[in-house]
């Protein structure tokens, strides 16, 4: 047979990708992407045009199904691979991403009578319009004293499933009755590939509220929600729950014509993208933290106790690597922020110098920025353009930017948000150090460690911590090519532990960003100014921000 391969399926929020890697040596034989065809839709739907309110955002189905027919074919061609070389099919994925399905596993939206509802399609991970219903569930655990609450930092993000089914029952509750059940989009690729309805413990505890010893929440708490909510889990979202690595099933023969693969080839129960990136990083102990920075950032950490901290997102038994548990944390906007100030607020001219540079106009504010010194700008910024999701837990609380005079550069204002960033992972960082939990080394990965040194740079400053970098720039698909090695096992020439997986296939960069003493001794007081307003907006001093969110809500209606 010569060499073996595993396929890694990253779905991310605007495109999905396929990555065929050496089982023996992580070497990375092709990617393909496949960006999604309907995108991320959150101004109206598709066909009949429908508008979505504010903080809506959903997906179509297909999209997914779209990039197994594309990229599987795609990587084995460019590689010039045989399907009897792959073992083993891993899948990563956005979360919370969760669809109504009906008794035949068909997305609700996929059905000529349901499709003009919005409540009918794929919410997003980003979508933030249940906010209500987390905070009325927030409010609700917290005077029953569910002992969940504590496992989440103390709330409970408009992200996650819950909120985003309990705000179907209320806003459209004929399509909370005609959903046999609502499940993660992860577990549902997994499922279109395998015919078996297996949900994963990663996303089940991350972002369904299921404990591995405990399970999820009473009836009672459900029914203190709604009546109607009583029996939601052991309906709507009952399933097997099978961990990180355990085999879901065998491609199916429709499945494996269409993707160009074995039917049998074994396939990996589904992981988030974040949490696949951690053993992608050799990151398999305890004392490691991961910043996997992209769009957002999500910060992941291993532990051999189990501690509560505020405005942890997370914590699960066997989350990331069997016998630890694996801490999540968040932010949810980083190179969203960056993105949305070079497309929607930096001047005509910059644009003008960097084509005039043959670079881009990021690749421009980058080199512009890099030539002031901490603190130089007089500028300052919260990082909450998309909310804040650690550590206040708050899809309501917005960006902001103090500072500014008539003299201020676009540079300026770039290199602020980048510091503002770090600053917030240094908030996270420090709020599971203050809670006992050991942060001996941080890791990043993703596309802004691989394409900004200035970031990485500041971000080494702010925490006062040497970062090593992934060597890989497809850390998601890579882990989860190794979580299929996992599923095949080593009988079929894959791996029977996640860590010996990272082992042979994961690898870090020589270089790493070591601190600059001078500057973090600057950004030291810089992050003193940072947590004052942190907590004057965030913490119920000012309402300024969500008066203003009112404000807009009320001239949109």
């Amino acid at each position: 047979m010569g060499k073996r391969y595993t396929i890694g399926i990253d779905y991310g929020t605007e495109s999905g990708r396929a990555l065929l890697v050496d089982l023996e040596t992580g070497e990375e034989a092709a990617t393909h992407v496949t960006p999604y065809p309907h995108g991320v839709i959150d101004k109206r739907l598709p066909g009949s045009g429908i508008k979505l309110g504010a903080d809506w955002a959903l997906q179509h189905p297909g999209d997914y199904v779209e990039v197994l027919r594309r990229s599987v074919p795609a990587v084995l061609q460019a590689a010039g691979v045989s399907a009897e070389q792959v073992i083993g099919i891993g899948v990563d994925f956005t979360a919370c991403t969760m669809m109504p399905l009906d008794e035949t596993g068909t997305p609700l939206c996929l059905l000529p009578e349901w499709q003009d509802d919005p409540h009918s399609w794929v919410k997003l991970w980003k979508h933030h319009a249940a906010q209500e219903e987390a905070n009325r569930l927030n409010e609700i655990a917290a005077s029953r004293g569910e002992a969940f609450l504590a496992r989440y930092g103390g709330k409970i993000s408009s992200e996650w499933m819950i909120p985003k089914v309990w705000q179907i029952y209320n806003e459209a509750p004929h399509i909370y009755a005609a959903s046999d059940r609502f499940m993660e989009a992860a577990d549902w690729i997994v499922m279109q590939m395998t015919g078996v309805p297996v949900r994963n413990s990663c996303t089940a505890g991350y972002k369904g509220l299921w404990h591995k010893q405990d399970g999820y929440p009473s009836r009672e708490f459900f029914a203190a929600l709604a009546p109607g909510l009583a029996d939601l889990t052991e309906t709507k979202l009952r399933g097997e729950i099978a961990p990180l690595g355990a085999r879901a099933g065998g491609l199916n023969a429709h499945m494996a014509e269409m993707m160009g693969l074995r039917a049998g080839t074994a396939v990996a129960v589904a992981v988030i993208d974040a949490h696949a990136m951690v053993p992608a990083c050799k990151v398999v102990a305890p004392g490691s933290m991961v910043l996997a920075m992209g769009t957002s950032t999500c910060h992941l950490l291993l532990s051999d106790q189990e501690i509560h901290a505020e405005g942890i997102s997370g914590v699960v038994e066997d989350g990331i690597v069997a016998g630890l548990f694996g801490y999540e944390a968040g932010q949810a906007a980083v190179g969203d922020i960056f993105g949305w100030y070079v497309e929607q607020a930096v001047p005509a001219s910059v644009h003008k110098e960097a084509a005039a540079s043959s670079v881009s106009v990021h690749a421009w504010l980058e080199q512009a920025a890099a030539a002031y010194k901490p603190g130089e700008s007089g500028l300052i910024a919260l990082d909450w353009w998309n909310g804040s999701r650690s550590v206040l837990v708050d899809a309501d609380l917005s960006g902001l930017l103090i500072g500014c005079t008539l003299q201020t550069k676009p540079q300026e204002i770039y290199r602020a948000l980048l510091e503002a960033t770090a600053f917030g992972t240094r908030k996270i960082i420090e709020a599971f150090t203050e809670s006992g939990i050991e942060v001996e080394e941080l890791v990043a990965c993703g596309g802004l460690p691989q394409r900004n040194r200035l970031i990485m740079q500041i971000y080494a400053d702010v925490t006062g911590r040497e970062i090593k970098i992934a060597d890989s720039v497809q850390t998601a698909a890579l882990g989860a090519a190794m979580f299929g090695a996992v599923a095949a096992g080593s009988a079929a020439g894959g791996y029977d532990s996640i860590v010996e997986a990272a082992a042979k296939m994961a690898r870090l960069r020589e270089e790493t960003y070591k601190p600059n003493p001078a500057h973090t001794a600057v950004y030291d007081e810089l992050y003193k100014q940072y947590l004052e307003l942190h907590d004057y907006f965030g913490r119920g001093a000012s309402g300024v921000m969500k008066r203003l969110k009112e404000l807009k809500m009320s001239a949109a209606e």
